[in-house]
């Protein structure tokens, strides 16, 4: 007969502590960006996307710091510019696939971190096998500054709208090899052709691309070229 208002207690509790973190969700679902920033998913109809770092399938191993959520955000001048870009795509039956955008500082000095750390090694195999990890900053993989945190790059793929499916880029994403360069003439005529794709559509709409990434592109008239953000992804 004592048991009873025990378990009813406890029940209580657990749904008022359900209700306390549905209504905390709420209101960081509700928080606003700063000031010329937007979610991307709101401007891009049809957008995909697999925001690696707001969980453990990345080069660290681990959600970096600063993505508390998966959520793609960008400047509004750079969203706008990629709904173009979606909007071309699709005539030919394409579309792009986001893996990651806006980039806190904070989750910069955590993959600094990281890169310092040499008995962490558990992602060497998938993400940078034939680099030895005491180089990564010198070969230029991984730096102190990120144009991701001026809030105007994305890093992105190409799928066919039909299915989802990646089109063969020669490389992974953040794949740390000369392979990954767009200038690499060791992958196959079609991912070469693929990747020219990309490049084609991504600059015809404002877009420049980086050296060392085929999957990295910066908003040539980015709005802040000199401020590094830090707000959390939320």
């Amino acid at each position: 007969m004592t048991i009873r208002p025990v378990l009813f207690c406890f029940a209580g509790l657990a749904a008022l502590m359900s209700l306390a973190i549905e209504s905390d969700a709420a209101r960081s679902a509700a928080k606003p960006l700063p000031r010329g920033f937007v979610d991307v998913a709101a401007v891009v109809p049809g957008v995909a996307a697999d925001l690696r770092y707001a969980g453990e399938d990345n080069f660290v191993g681990a959600r970096i710091d600063g993505y508390r959520a998966a959520r793609c955000i960008l400047t509004r001048q750079a969203a706008e510019a990629l709904a173009v870009v979606q909007k071309d795509l699709a005539e030919r039956g394409l579309g792009l696939k986001l893996f990651d955008c806006y980039r806190p500082k904070r989750a910069v000095a955590h993959f600094a971190r990281w890169a310092r750390d040499l008995a962490a090694t558990s992602t060497k195999a998938r993400y940078y096998p034939a680099v030895d990890k005491r180089n990564l900053f010198k070969e230029g993989y991984i730096a102190h500054r990120s144009g991701h945190s001026r809030g105007s790059t994305v890093d992105l793929t190409l799928v066919r709208l039909a299915n989802r499916v990646e089109l063969e880029m020669g490389t992974p994403f953040d794949f740390f090899s000369p392979k990954s360069w767009p200038s690499d003439r060791s992958i196959t005529a079609d991912q070469q052709f693929n990747r020219r794709i990309l490049f084609e559509a991504m600059t015809r709409r404002g877009f420049r691309d980086d050296d060392k990434e085929w999957w990295h592109f910066t908003l040539a008239n980015e709005p802040f070229p000199k401020t590094y953000f830090d707000f959390v992804i939320e």
